[in-house]
């Protein structure tokens, strides 16, 4: 099934008066400023219900409006559209065994208690790796690209783990790192090379890269006036870390439009192929989407997330459910049961991180979507 725009709402099962309420929600946000702008893309059904950009760039007056091929930094939804997805590919062909210990193919990550940490761990964020550390201050600078990521891998296989595996689960870029490593050395090969060939190209997502060209730039959506850099960012990674590993790393980095993300999402609700193309079978995205259920009190599947009691998924999508956000503003939702995902796409670090306001607009914009449904269904058991 290939995603075509709905004819009108009602084909794809939605109410026309009601749909209007949700990018009311959207509007009311950039007035508020919780962002500049943003896209919104409602699919459901192999239909596409929504494309909606909605505010402009930057929050001047004379600001360039956003528009469908906008792009944008999508953060840690770069974890879940090129990581587990090529954690998926090699999971399938038999080259990386979720159960085995991490040290079988990072020999460095070793010492007291790592050696019961296994890929499925880094997957699911319940490794015991500590979440974050400010290694671009100290590992950074004018390094080769090489010797940065080399770098980064000894440190963080040297760290101590901060709780036992599978005791909780912690979300962690650090763990993410190491699991980018372990596809590199196993595919063989660079990740942004990897997702080019595995999954861009093959799902035609044309407008979706690593450190995308200068000559892209005004399309770019600007995310923060970066203390760090001395400069806004346009084009140029948001994570400091992804940064320092040279805008490619496993945990951030990529950037994207709402439309090439629809096709993904579509992808993962038709069980891991669109149109003629398939990326991985049905069993391996329902294996990956299943939230992990014997780590305590965690709402992680395998690189995903699931729907929990504060999600910004919101109230009404299903169990079953997976997606993801980013730091800079984006989520992706997707609801096998009712065949529909919501990708969401907005500059919300623009100018400063330190705006939190986008926090209430994806839970309220997502349930607003689901109202809007011809049939509503029943909000999750809390």
């Amino acid at each position: 099934m290939e995603l075509e725009k709905a004819d009108s709402p009602v084909e794809a099962g939605f109410s026309e008066a009601r749909l209007p309420a949700a990018l009311r929600i959207l509007d009311d946000a950039v007035l508020g400023q919780a962002f500049p702008g943003g896209i919104a893309v409602v699919g459901r059904g192999g239909k596409l219900a929504v494309e909606r950009p909605f505010g402009g760039l930057d929050y001047r007056q004379d600001a360039p409006r956003v528009s469908a091929d906008t792009i944008y930094d999508v953060a840690s939804l770069t974890k879940v559209v090129v990581t587990t997805t090529l954690a998926m590919i090699l999971y399938e062909k038999g080259e990386l065994r979720l159960d085995a210990p991490v040290r079988d193919y990072l020999a460095e990550f070793a010492g007291e208690g790592k050696d019961r940490v296994t890929v499925a761990d880094l997957l699911s964020h319940s490794s015991g790796i500590l979440w974050w550390k400010d290694y671009y201050r100290s590992l950074g600078g004018n390094r080769p690209f090489a010797d940065v990521k080399a770098r980064y891998v000894r440190e963080i296989a040297c760290l101590p783990l901060d709780y036992p595996p599978r005791t909780k689960s912690v979300y962690s870029d650090l763990g993410f790192i190491l699991l980018g490593e372990i596809l590199e050395r196993v595919a063989p090969g660079r990740l942004d090379e990897l997702a080019r060939v595995h999954i861009f190209e093959p799902l035609g997502m044309e407008h979706t890269s690593f450190n995308p060209p200068s000559s892209l730039r005004p399309k770019i959506a600007p995310t923060e006036d970066d203390p760090w850099r001395g400069h806004v960012l346009v084009g140029e990674v948001h994570d400091e870390n992804a940064f320092a590993l040279g805008g490619v790393a496993p945990h951030a980095g990529l950037f994207s439009t709402a439309g090439d993300l629809a096709v993904f999402a579509q992808t993962m609700l038709n069980g891991g192929v669109y149109g003629k193309r398939r990326v991985v079978q049905r069993s391996t995205v329902e294996l990956f989407t299943r939230r992990v259920d014997s780590i305590p009190e965690s709402s992680r599947a395998l690189g995903w997330d699931t729907p929990s009691r504060d999600s910004s998924a919101g109230r009404y999508f299903s169990p079953s459910s997976f997606g993801h956000t980013g730091f800079t503003g984006t989520s992706l939702w997707i609801d096998p049961v009712q065949h529909l995902f919501i990708v969401l796409l907005t500059n919300r670090v623009y100018p400063s991180r330190d705006n939190v306001g986008i926090r209430g607009v994806r839970t309220a914009f997502h349930d607003a979507v689901m109202e809007a449904l011809l049939e509503v269904p029943q909000p999750r058991a809390r």
